[in-house]
């Protein structure tokens, strides 16, 4: 994984003080299954096998040490093809720093079942943790390490912002606990997330995240389909539904009061990062809250790639990268 290291001080954001690996890869907690379900719109109908996993901590040194935006370790059961224990998985919290519960006794995740495939004969083989995670019942242990992360959070200060997460597949998952604690705060803020999924079956949690639309006026839930056409949308990006809302982003943008959330596959921030910069060209001002580079490189978006990410075109503190 991927984590943005920011460019420069100029734009910084104030972060809450969190707490860190307060249990530790050779000192696992023990927490419990308490739910497990499929959260595809698909369900078993769904290209990809998703699982919304939700743990009991209660009593333990993890219990109430998380916030939103924060990841925690899996440590797998037995050993690797080399006789050694099975490194630590990190996964998404996908609720908020309360918890499932309120009380942070309860935290969830967002587990998506992982196949390989070997070169040499082509045999297919189950991932570890992932499928570890998946295959619990209900009453069942997990031992876990964490939490980790300290920078992709929401601001210490959040009624100060307007938000846009950005997500495909299950890098949602930091974005249902942030997005419901935002929700829940009453803050008067727009909060807009934007999913992409490559089929309108493979979106995770759509049905809560319309409910949640439909109940806060100031949020808006955004989809993008890359390999199928839904109510005769072109098939997109999250580039290019981003694109798509553009006057809608625009004026927090110019405003600097927006925050950028990207979370998902690799490659998806430099369409995102490019998307921006065509929409504050006019405005160099506004376009430095959130991209360094420089009028050369602008103007040579197209040609923009991924090595260039922190280098030519560095997003400021004000967009918060997670991608892998």
């Amino acid at each position: 994984m991927t984590t943005n290291t920011p460019s420069n001080d100029a734009f910084a954001i104030d972060l809450p003080a969190v707490q860190m690996h307060v249990a530790k890869p050779d000192q696992p907690i023990i927490g419990k299954v308490v739910r497990s379900e499929l959260c595809t719109l698909g369900g078993k109908k769904s290209a990809g096998i998703v699982r919304h996993v939700e743990i009991d901590i209660s009593g333990t040194l993890m219990a109430g040490s998380f916030r939103a935006g924060q990841s925690f370790g899996i440590v797998t059961p037995g050993l690797d093809k080399n006789g050694k224990p099975h490194k630590v998985r990190l996964y998404s919290i996908a609720s908020p720093t309360g918890g499932e519960d309120g009380s942070g006794n309860i935290l969830a995740t967002t587990v998506k079942r992982v196949h390989h495939e070997l070169d040499e004969d082509h045999t297919l083989y189950d991932g570890v943790a992932s499928n570890h995670i998946c295959d619990r019942q209900i009453g069942d242990e997990l031992r876990i390490t964490g939490p980790n992360g300290k920078r992709f959070l929401l601001p210490a200060r959040p009624a100060q912002h307007d938000y846009l997460f950005i997500a495909t597949g299950t890098g949602v998952a930091p974005f249902r606990g942030m997005v419901r604690e935002l929700l829940d705060s009453g803050i008067d803020r727009n909060v807009t997330l934007l999913m992409g999924s490559p089929y309108e079956s493979d979106l995770l949690y759509h049905e809560d995240f319309v409910k949640l639309a439909q109940e806060h006026e100031r949020f808006t839930y955004v989809t993008a389909i890359s390999r199928q056409t839904v109510d005769g949308r072109p098939k997109e990006y999250v580039d290019g539904a981003l694109n798509r809302i553009a006057d809608n982003i625009k004026p927090s943008l110019l405003s600097g009061d927006l925050l950028v959330y990207v979370c998902g596959i690799a490659g998806m921030e430099l369409g995102v990062l490019r998307t921006i910069a065509t929409m504050l060209e006019s405005d160099p001002e506004a376009l430095a809250g959130y991209i360094d580079c420089d009028a050369e490189t602008l103007a040579d978006r197209d040609s923009w790639d991924r090595r260039m990410i922190h280098r030519a075109v560095k997003p400021t503190r004000r967009v918060f990268l997670e991608v892998y």
